[in-house]
């Protein structure tokens, strides 16, 4: 696996974000890896980690929220732009795209609902 990762890390965007899913947290009695193993593992090759249980859902959906938020906070802080070419992230709608601005300095300018 470690061989794996650093190779994917090599070819992607340098910004690329990963989470590690261990899978079957279910299945406690049968893991063959700790908690502990996994988190230090994931802690040193810079990627998230989550235990999800795909049998009982959890976490599952937190996995998927939480790489959105990492990506988001990326782009916000200018780290990340889906303008540019080999980003790896683009926007699916061109309407989108006003998201592009961070939303701070949306929160500042409050405009009237023309209802």
């Amino acid at each position: 696996l470690i061989s794996k990762m650093t190779k994917y890390q090599m070819l992607a965007s340098q910004n690329i974000v990963i989470i590690l899913c261990g899978n079957k947290k279910d299945l406690d009695a049968d893991r063959e890896v700790t908690f502990l193993e996994a988190s230090r593992f994931a802690q040193e090759n810079e990627l998230m980690f989550l235990e999800t249980s795909a049998l009982t859902g959890e976490n599952v959906e937190e996995a998927f929220v939480q790489c959105a938020r990492k990506i988001l906070n990326k782009i916000e802080s200018g780290e990340l732009d889906p303008e540019r070419m080999g980003s790896g992230i683009q926007y699916g709608d061109a309407a989108l795209r006003q998201l592009r601005s961070p939303r701070r300095a949306q929160a500042g300018s409050v405009q009237e609902c023309g209802c």
